[in-house]
């Protein structure tokens, strides 16, 4: 369970703060409603959860001690910290104001195709979803089970509710003001969990 709740912590903290999806669904929501937007919210929770897929499947079938296995934690550890990283430096630059600067949405399906090729053309979130499996890989089939789902339930329920309440511009200009604060906490929690992986392989 404290596994669960580290994991489930660190995945949230990594939605908070936006990027490429973020701006999509802000700018699909503004320009063409929650509910057009909330097509886009779903092709991008299905790109997410393809890579989750992918990684803990390909995660189950190497072999624990492995140099290959091994490589891949070191790499799930480097990438961590680097955007933990990036989130530290970068924090209080990102900028809301592309979310105005937007073009009318056809409509649902349009939209859903624009989620989905936004998350799945996006190598960093195979890379991430990689690294948190990788912090699992001795769990149980039930527990992976356990894992995906709650990431692919919160990756929906987060861009829908960016989708909802991203029209509201008192709610905007105070994400924008928390913003700095969201991202910092972001970059010390990757961090920290990017040092504690560090130093499982190395005591192992």
């Amino acid at each position: 369970m404290e596994q669960l709740l580290i994991i489930a912590l660190a995945h949230f903290l990594a939605l908070l703060s936006p990027g490429p999806d973020f701006f999509l669904v802000a700018r699909t929501s503004v320009s063409g409603g929650w509910r057009i937007a909330s097509g886009a919210c779903l092709g991008i929770a299905l790109a997410n959860g393809a890579f989750i897929a992918m990684a803990f499947t390909g995660l189950s079938i190497l072999r624990e001690g492995s140099p290959l296995f091994i490589g891949l934690q070191l790499a799930g550890a480097a990438y961590l910290l680097y955007i933990g990283t990036q989130f530290l430096r970068y924090a209080g630059r990102s900028s809301l104001a592309a979310v105005a600067d937007s073009g009318a949405v056809p409509g649902l399906w349009r939209s859903f195709v624009l989620g989905f090729l936004s998350g799945i053309l996006n190598p960093k979130n195979a890379l991430f979803y990689a690294s948190l499996a990788s912090m699992v890989a001795n769990s149980s089939v039930g527990w992976k089970v356990v894992y995906a789902s709650w990431m692919f339930s919160m990756v929906l329920l987060w861009d829908l509710l960016v989708a909802v309440a991203i029209g509201n511009q008192r709610v905007l200009q105070r994400f924008a003001r928390s913003l700095p604060w969201l991202e910092r906490a972001s970059g010390v929690m990757l961090i920290v969990l990017a040092v504690g992986l560090a130093l499982h392989l190395a005591r192992g």
